[in-house]
């Protein structure tokens, strides 16, 4: 007896046939299985790791904010003498160097004698001196006589007043003497000695008008000396000034008062701390610049006058986006922070920063404000966000 098989059950073997030949049909010999794509939001995903909230605690986690912010101006200076405590001292009269008493180099104090010199005009002028006040005697003496004369009705009222006018020039002829003599260099002392005796001394004496280093000598033995001329440099190098030129592009928010830097390259760029003390109220017409200058200590004698200097100032501050330098990272030679996405859970950042200021680091671009990164733990968080791409090795 045979068995009769159902019609539906032959069509629904023809139909499961024909669909496994299409599908054999779609697929090329050999290819390998289709994988599904990963969307954008799961590689990012990636990016992110999260660690142990004991070491997010100490990553010191902040906001970015803003903080006014200068930029440093490097300003070509160099050391300079303070002109307030610098004397340029000559000689008074006229005369022939005979002794030399200093050297370039020496310390000598106020007053202490630095040269001699063998003067004829201030021998001439003492002479004039003596004349003067031997005149005033003179009509010191006919004004007496002429007073008793007209005592005695001899002569007249006239004649006594022409005596006694003629004793007021005498007077006022000495006086003039004695003040020729201060300016040469004598002094009330001296000249009132040199009248009692009546000797004429016509040796003049150099002397320091203030106590410093010799720090210039232009006079030799046997020169002619002019009051014009300059034969010593005396200078207090206890302190200095370092004058530089800024560019006038540049003097906008420069204010005497204003903290500087000074670098000096002959001392290995050792860095001093100073104050404008002078901002110039004109613009040179030739480069173009205004002259600013600090003073500085010089106790221990180590800088000197002509040495290059270099004056970092600090222009106006302007409220900047920063971030603390303690918070960035390097990576394949680039500047990142870690950013915190949620608790404990961070992505390492790129940035464009600027360089450091006072421990900050302005930013160009790659965060915005109210971003929280880490501040204090960012190395550490860096060296973990390591350890966990590598499978939980380092």
């Amino acid at each position: 007896m045979m068995m009769t098989i159902p019609r539906f059950s032959s069509l629904a073997c023809a139909s499961l046939l024909l669909a496994a030949l299409a599908a054999c049909k779609e697929q090329s010999p050999g290819a390998a299985p289709a994988k599904p794509q990963a969307s954008a939001s799961a590689r990012a995903d990636t990016d992110v790791f999260k660690v142990s909230p004991e070491l997010a605690s100490q990553s010191g986690v902040k906001a970015v904010a803003t903080a006014p912010v200068s930029h440093a101006e490097r300003i070509a200076g160099r050391i300079d003498f303070d002109e307030q405590r610098v004397a340029r001292i000559g000689a008074n009269v006229t005369g022939r160097v005979t002794e030399l008493h200093a050297s370039l180099g020496q310390v000598v104090q106020a007053g202490e004698l630095l040269a001699q010199l063998h003067s004829a005009e201030l021998g001439a002028a003492q002479l004039g001196y003596l004349r003067s006040r031997a005149q005033v005697s003179l009509h010191e003496r006919n004004v007496e006589r002429a007073r008793l004369l007209l005592s005695a009705d001899v002569i007249g009222a006239a004649e006594l007043q022409k005596r006694e006018s003629e004793l007021a020039i005498a007077q006022a002829e000495t006086r003039a003497a004695a003040d020729q003599l201060r300016v040469q260099g004598m002094n009330a002392r001296t000249i009132e000695a040199m009248a009692r005796s009546g000797a004429i001394n016509s040796t003049s004496q150099v002397v320091a008008t203030a106590r410093g280093v010799v720090v210039e000598r232009k006079v030799a033995l046997g020169q002619v000396i002019q009051p014009s001329d300059a034969m010593f440099t005396v200078a207090d190098l206890s302190r200095l000034w370092v004058v530089a030129q800024v560019p006038e592009q540049q003097i906008d928010g420069i204010k005497p008062g204003q903290a500087v830097s000074i670098e000096v390259p002959a001392l290995q760029n050792a860095r001093l701390n100073g104050k404008l003390v002078y901002v110039g109220d004109t613009v040179s017409a030739e480069n173009r610049t205004v002259t600013v200058r600090t003073e500085v200590d010089n106790a221990e004698r180590n800088l000197k006058p002509a040495m290059l200097a270099t004056m970092i100032i600090r222009t106006r501050a302007v409220e900047r986006l920063v971030v603390p330098s303690a918070a960035v990272v390097r990576e394949n030679g680039e500047d990142h922070v870690l950013q915190e996405v949620a608790p404990a859970s961070f992505r390492l950042v790129k940035v464009k920063l600027q360089n450091e200021l006072e421990g900050m680091r302005p930013v160009e671009s790659g965060i915005k404000g109210g971003d929280r990164i880490a501040v204090e733990g960012a190395f550490h968080l860096n060296n973990e966000r390591k350890r966990l791409q590598s499978g939980g090795q380092l």
